[in-house]
């Protein structure tokens, strides 16, 4: 089975065969040209190269491009898109322009595509029942795409302008209340090697960043966590039946890539737990790093050992950072502990956390007041 839309397949003969549009005949017909070889990845690349001169030639043109705006997307990813994004980036845009946008789009002429196609576009996401950023998250590729499409010339003008997208609406950030917490921690807690649990309500640090922690990071004697690394599961490129992998990479932000002050209990527990440990990484596997969604995994058999709700392991993130608001954290501090990009992120994720802080400042007034009666 081939990815959707590729037009790739395997033969009776064993090698790969890779069909394009070649041209079109007098009345429209669709006439098709094709690659072969020995590999899924080998035709694959001789394709993304046949598209490349196409659209190379057809810039030379006057009139617009008349192919599909699967074929547009799909070269604009393998272009423009691999050469300036993370892996990681390009591997949630294949996602959601297999998932979401190509079986909507897909066979649009992409000279053709009118106001109204990008709108219904966007009616048939919130029938989906997406939520309003993702629909703006899958929007915004086909805002970019477009966008390269006028600048080749393929365009006239990007209509994304003008569709009508639903409001965001912010949610409030969900926490463990301190008595779940403490639920949690006493069952984490009894692991033998070191809970993911523990280390994220204690540090702030993102599941990618706990998935590529090593020992050596960790310097005990400055009481510092180096943030250098995040493990995350993608698309391969190269499998036929859109297979997966697990990468190791800097992490999300040039931000993210930080030092964490280690708390004195956390830094007591982590050196016990490495008195016994046998991997190079803090969260033990035995075939060496621990992925992402294993640790999601050991997150849910905690909490069903707890008796609470099952939860995203992301929301232990913002439960560490209201406890450090509660403790009177300064702003800035706390954004720079989770490697957030500025302070108003900061600000804007916690809006409602800091509300009792804001209360007891504003009380502070009240002796002021009292001093003019």
């Amino acid at each position: 089975m081939t990815n959707k839309g590729e037009n790739i397949y395997k033969r009776k003969d064993g090698r790969w065969e890779g069909r394009y549009i070649k041209s079109r005949n007098g009345s429209g017909k669709i006439i098709y040209g094709s690659v072969y070889g020995k590999k899924y990845s080998e035709v694959k690349d001789k394709l993304v190269m046949i598209k490349a001169k196409h659209f190379e030639g057809n810039s030379k043109r006057i009139q617009p491009y008349s192919g599909t705006f699967q074929d547009w997307i799909q070269y604009w990813m393998s272009t423009e898109v691999r050469n300036n994004v993370k892996i990681t980036t390009y591997s949630a845009y294949s996602r959601l322009i297999d998932k979401h946008i190509i079986p909507i789009l897909g066979e649009r002429i992409v000279s053709k595509i009118q106001i109204k196609d990008l709108q219904n576009f966007v009616y048939d996401l919130q029938d989906k029942g997406l939520s309003a950023g993702s629909i703006k998250n899958i929007f915004n590729i086909v805002n970019m795409c477009m966008k390269s499409a006028k600048r080749y010339g393929y365009v006239s003008e990007n209509l994304c302008a003008y569709a009508i997208l639903p409001k965001l609406e912010r949610k409030e950030i969900e926490v463990l209340t301190r008595e779940q917490q403490q639920k949690l921690e006493r069952v984490a807690i009894q692991e033998s090697t070191c809970s993911p649990v523990i280390l994220s309500l204690y540090s702030g640090m993102r599941i990618g960043e706990i998935s590529g922690l090593k020992w050596e990071d960790i310097d005990f004697e400055s009481d510092l966590i180096y943030v250098k690394r995040t493990i995350s599961r993608i698309i391969d490129e190269n499998s036929a039946i859109k297979k997966t992998k697990l990468i190791e990479g800097p992490p999300k932000t040039s931000c993210s890539i930080r030092k964490i002050p280690l708390a004195r209990n956390l830094r007591d527990y982590l050196l016990e737990k490495k008195q016994n440990s046998t991997s190079e990484y803090v969260i033990e596997n035995e075939n060496g790093v621990t992925e992402p969604r294993t640790i999601t995994n050991r997150l849910k058999k905690n909490l069903e050992e707890s008796e609470l709700d099952h939860i995203n392991f992301h929301l232990l993130r913002h439960t560490f950072a209201t406890r450090c608001l509660e403790k009177n954290v300064d702003i800035a501090s706390l954004s720079k502990i989770l490697g957030h990009q500025s302070i108003k992120m900061t600000l804007d994720t916690y809006a409602n956390s800091l509300m009792e802080t804001r209360r007891i400042a504003i009380s502070k007034l009240d002796d002021l007041f009292s001093n003019i009666k």
